[in-house]
């Protein structure tokens, strides 16, 4: 048994003995009082019981029981006192123990080459022991020591704080090697004990020491290549490694996706190559002595033709490479060189002359308009030359202004390189040019100049003023009226014909009335008035409303005015009248006589078809008739009988000709004329009219020579009417030619037309009459064989213009005249020519 135990059972057997003493001392005491003392029986009690006052009875109580309390708490002051004695020499004993032992770990700790700190308590300063040596880099003072950031590497101290981080937070026990600032490595370990947290640092050296280092090597290596793989398979263009024998070790998505397969890893499995056999070729035959290879590939990714720039390392452990797209950059560039070709050439139409010098000031670009300007040759700008010496070359050749300080005056020209904002300078030129030389600084350096030859429009300018002093003394003496409304409707500009015209004073007019106050002072009757109501809502109308109008206005007094408005571009309005009493007077005089004209015109043309109606039907009798008394079988006639026969049928055929012609004039006329259109032979057509005039040309002694090609082939045409036309034109030609003379006929074929040719040498046209060919019964004689009725021409146009053709006559005196008929040669042209 415990000894504290046996003392508590002897302080438990005294504790009840003094209890008992204390008892029979009570006894005693109440004797005193006059109690009984002694054993005390039932019965005395009983007998007594009835003489004992209360209150002391409650007095007696009350004494005993401070009494008991007294000796109880006695008794328990002298046992702790006793036991508190031994537990103080035990404690005594285990401190001297502990502080043995603590002395003893701590001269352990002090002997070891390492740091240990620890902490005991929340916010309570942690406790060093330990040292390290002053190469491992680990500071000695306690303050330094704790301040990991000032002896570690940033990333080192963030690891260390950490790990003790959650160290303190669950207990989670580490051990990690760190790099200090001094190159070393030192080794921590964190542990908890009870409730301490312990930290160790201890040096490595030796062997352990190239482990880590090796080891902080190997982490950085496959760090940074984690970070380059990571890298490069972010990166949209084909990357790939290969080891030692040449096999692909590595590859990125985006080769995965180039070679069309669904991961890197597949291609990397499957060995596929993202070059191909060409490429592989240029790659080994190109490749440098370092082993580098570096080229603008066209390569087939992802199903499509693109331009890689190719870039290959190979080395004794392996090869990499990666293929950057530049398609859009080749597009781009390919685009720049045709945008700045094409800049080129639009500034070589460009009238001003321009060039653009670089940054170094040596001339980079210049127009056709800046050579021709200065007239410089072509291998000197060729060179390049710089700004400060093309200005020279121009001060030599006297082609720059005359400066009082030339170097002065060069110098401010060329701070324009220093410039922030374009500059603007006037040259006036020895041989009288005025240029305006506009110098604009490039934001990457150089200067573009602008060359503007003023000189035309300081002219235009001189004579523009000149011009509108003419213009304003012109207006001022015009005859018509006119006056010249601003936006706001407010009169601008008049004429003194306005005023006169309308009666309103100069004096008023001065005043600049309004559009309104005009149209009061002017109207003078209802017509009038309208009129002008209509001019002011021209005037001052929304733009919408503001077009040109025309129109006419016939005054009180029987003067008729037109007036005339005109939006102006500045948002004025122009406003004019002018007096047109006579010219209205003289037209309408001239519709009466047109009138007239007219119903005599229809008059005319009825009577001439009536009375060629009139004269067809006697004439074909006295045709018949002539011809059965020119039959031998009704009878012989005498020599001059027949030769009287044979006038009468050749002046009937010729008055028939006529009558029939005028028949065709007439239909044609009344627009009732109709073509028989088909396909017709051309030289068939030819052969016919000359047949029919075969008899006049013996007669005439006239020679005809024809050239109509034997494969003119056909035209679609009315070939009654074409034979008609031949016919006219060739009698024409017969009739105005000499005696022995010739015609020549010719006839040829282009793509959609046949042209007809008649050509005389007789006695030609004059020209006064050329003009009137055409027209009906116009002709002049000529020769003694003048007997045409002059209907043959104005046929022959009416005819073919019918058939959309066109109809040409050249002629001279003396040289022959010579017709050309155009027919068109297609159907559809044809008809619809016809149709309309």
């Amino acid at each position: 048994m415990p000894k504290g135990g046996r003392d508590d059972v002897r302080f438990g057997a005294s504790w009840r003995d003094r209890s008992l003493k204390t008892v029979k001392l009570g006894s005693t005491a109440l004797a005193g009082y006059g109690f009984m003392t002694g054993p005390v029986s039932a019965d005395m009690l009983a007998n007594t019981s009835a003489a004992i006052n209360p209150g002391a009875m409650i007095l007696v109580g009350a004494v005993g029981g401070m009494c008991a309390f007294a000796v109880t708490a006695a008794i328990s002051l002298v046992r702790h006192r006793k036991q508190s004695a031994l537990v103080t020499a035990a404690l005594e004993k285990e401190k001297a123990d502990l502080k043995f032992r603590v002395d003893r770990l701590e001269a352990m700790l002090n002997t070891d080459e390492q740091r240990v700190i620890v902490w005991t308590g929340n916010g309570a300063v942690p406790q060093i022991w330990g040292v390290l040596p002053e190469k491992s880099g680990v500071p000695r003072p306690p303050a330094q020591l704790l301040a990991f950031g000032s002896w570690l590497t940033a990333k080192c101290a963030g690891d260390l704080e950490r790990h003790l981080d959650m160290l303190f937070r669950v207990g989670e026990a580490f051990t990690a090697t760190l790099k200090t600032r001094a190159g070393t490595y030192v080794e921590a370990l964190g542990r908890t004990t009870g409730g301490a947290v312990v930290l160790r640092l201890r040096d490595l050296t030796g062997e352990r020491q190239m482990q880590a280092e090796l080891a902080a090597r190997n982490a950085k290596i496959s760090g940074e290549l984690h970070m380059l793989h990571s890298l490069l398979d972010a990166m949209p263009a084909p990357a790939w490694q290969r080891d030692s024998e040449g096999n692909l070790s590595w590859a990125n998505a985006a080769y995965a996706e180039a070679v069309e397969v669904p991961d890197a890893e597949s291609a990397v499995k499957d060995g596929v190559t993202f070059l191909d056999a060409a490429a592989r070729t240029a790659m080994a035959v190109q490749r440098t002595e370092d082993g580098c290879f570096s080229a603008r590939i066209p390569i087939v990714a992802s199903g499509a033709r693109r331009v890689f720039e190719v870039t290959d390392v190979n080395a004794s452990v392996g090869g990499a490479g990666i293929a950057v797209d530049i398609s859009e950059l080749e597009q781009a560039r390919k685009e720049l060189g045709r945008a700045e070709d094409y800049h080129g050439r639009t500034l070589d139409q460009l009238a001003a002359a321009v060039a653009i010098f670089g940054s170094d000031r040596k001339l980079q670009f210049y127009n056709a308009a800046f050579r021709q300007l200065w007239d410089l040759d072509d291998a000197f700008l060729e060179s390049k030359p710089e700004d400060g010496t093309v200005l020279d070359s121009l001060r030599a050749s006297r082609k720059l202004p005359e400066q009082a300080d030339y170097r002065v005056w060069r110098n401010k020209m060329l701070e324009s390189y220093q410039s922030l904002e374009a500059r603007e300078n006037w040259w006036h030129l020895p041989d009288g040019r005025t240029l305006r030389v506009i110098a604009n600084p490039h934001p990457q350096g150089g200067v573009t100049y602008i060359y503007e030859n003023f000189t035309e429009r300081l002219d235009l300018e001189s004579k523009y003023n000149a011009l509108t002093r003419v213009q304003g003394e012109t207006l001022d003496n015009l005859s018509e009226a006119v006056a010249v409304f601003g936006s706001d409707g407010k009169l601008r500009l008049w004429n003194p014909a306005f005023g006169r015209i309308w009666q309103i004073e100069e004096d008023r007019l001065a005043e600049l009335p309004h559009v309104n106050e005009v149209v009061a002072a002017c109207t003078l009757s209802e017509t009038e008035e309208e009129a002008w109501q209509q001019l002011a809502r021209n005037v001052t109308g929304l733009l919408d409303n503001r077009t040109h109008k025309v129109s006419r206005l016939e005054r009180h007094n029987g003067d008729v005015l037109d007036y005339a408005t005109v939006p102006l571009p500045d948002g004025g309005t122009l406003v004019t009248f002018v007096d047109v009493t006579d010219s209205v007077n003289v037209e309408r005089a001239l519709l009466e006589k047109n009138d007239a004209l007219q119903q005599a015109d229809q008059i005319k043309n009825a009577f001439i078809q009536h009375v060629s109606y009139e004269l067809r039907s006697p004439l074909t009798n006295i045709i018949g008739f002539a011809q059965l008394l020119s039959d031998p079988k009704f009878g012989e006639l005498s020599e001059k009988q027949g030769e009287y026969a044979e006038y009468i049928q050749s002046s009937s055929s010729a008055l028939l000709a006529i009558i029939n012609d005028i028949l065709d004039l007439a239909t044609l006329d009344a627009g009732i004329m109709e073509l028989d259109l088909g396909e017709v032979d051309v030289a068939s057509t030819v052969s016919a009219a000359v047949e029919g005039l075969k008899d006049r040309i013996a007669e005439a002694q006239i020679s005809l020579r024809m050239d109509v090609p034997e494969n003119i082939g056909v035209i679609v045409a009315d070939e009654k009417r074409l034979r008609q036309v031949l016919f006219n034109l060739i009698a024409n030609a017969v009739r105005y030619s000499e005696e022995n003379g010739v015609v020549d006929i010719s006839c040829n074929r282009d793509e959609d037309s046949v042209t007809f040719v008649v050509q005389d040498h007789g006695y030609g046209i004059p020209a006064e009459v050329l003009k009137q060919v055409f027209n009906r019964f116009v002709g002049h004689d000529t020769g003694s064989r003048r007997q045409g009725a002059g209907l043959g021409l104005a046929i022959v146009k009416s005819f073919v213009e019918l058939h959309g053709g066109s109809v040409d006559i050249q002629s001279a005196e003396g040289k022959g005249t010579t017709v050309t008929c155009v027919f068109p040669s297609q159907p559809e042209l044809t008809d619809q020519v016809a149709a309309e």
